[in-house]
């Protein structure tokens, strides 16, 4: 079965991407300032709510490095994560019944550090539930492993594809996503000032080249070379913004995702049902 065909969800889901300043190191600050856009995204009326790629300790390789029991959280066997620190942020999943995504540093039971995205369940607990697999330069290279196995979270009949950062620029990393049946996919990001071009390009592409939903959340703020330029997103499935946020800034964008909008769009544009199993024989070389 084509992810084509797959069931559609049976009812809109409303999503909010956030930007946000986090601080270095501050682990417990940056998880109360994400309960607080937690219970501002509710208030829009949010059941999604996706923050910036390692927001909790912050996008910041010098403190990353020099502090890493400060800074990276323990997942054990089961990926689960307990920590006190995060409690703030898992008392507002409870208490607002909404799933948190949002970017942190983790070290697994064996050993593996890991740039991941936590999911906090409408229950308040939390795992690692996705690891990047695509790392970002030499100090994402020095910090982390490179994740093993896509991920995909379902919510209220949405499969919502997971992905961090650096992963979206890959075509192929959505189109996993998408063939394995995702509506959605949901990328904390951390872009710095300078790739405004490319940050706006990559996840409409994404979201045109599967028909699916797209949710970017990035970073504000931070001093040089680590100063990032928010512009977070909800793109439709034809990779239109629905909403999107300026360069810098706070700010909690909310909308909704539409079902029929989903099936009317993957009426039109068929990319999914027609695209190939493969390219073919070897390609053809032509002199000019």
């Amino acid at each position: 079965m084509s992810a084509a065909d797959d069931a559609l969800p049976g009812h809109p889901l409303a999503v909010a991407a956030v930007q946000a300043e986090p601080v270095p190191g501050d682990l417990t600050g940056n998880a109360a300032t994400a309960a607080r856009l937690v219970h501002r995204a509710a208030d829009a009326g949010a059941a999604v709510v996706v923050l910036p790629e390692l927001f909790l300790p912050a996008y910041h390789p010098p403190t990353l490095r020099a502090d890493p029991d400060g800074t990276y959280l323990a997942a054990d066997e089961t990926r689960r994560v307990a920590d006190a620190r995060l409690d703030p942020l898992a008392t507002a999943a409870r208490d607002r019944g909404v799933v948190v995504v949002v970017g942190a540093a983790v070290r697994h039971h064996d050993g593996r550090p890991a740039c991941a995205s936590l999911v906090v369940d409408r229950a308040g607990g939390i795992a690692a539930a996705y690891d990047k697999q695509h790392l970002w330069g030499p100090d994402e290279n020095e910090l982390f492993a490179p994740g093993r196995r896509g991920a995909t979270l379902a919510v209220d009949g949405w499969r919502l594809g997971l992905g961090v950062c650096y992963d979206g620029c890959f075509p192929e990393h959505g189109r996993a996503a998408a063939a394995s049946g995702a509506h959605g996919y949901l990328c904390p990001s951390g872009y710095v000032v300078g790739s405004e071009h490319r940050r706006d390009l990559y996840y409409a592409a994404r979201a045109l080249d599967n028909t699916m939903y797209v949710v970017f959340a990035n970073a504000v703020g931070g001093a040089e070379p680590w100063r990032f330029n928010g512009g977070a997103a909800v793109y439709d499935p034809e990779g239109r913004p629905l909403v999107r946020g300026g360069d810098s800034g706070e700010a909690v964008l909310v909308a909704v995702l539409d079902p029929a909008e989903l099936a009317a769009t993957r009426a039109a544009h068929s990319m999914l049902r027609d695209r190939l199993a493969d390219q073919g024989e070897a390609r053809t070389v032509l002199g000019g």
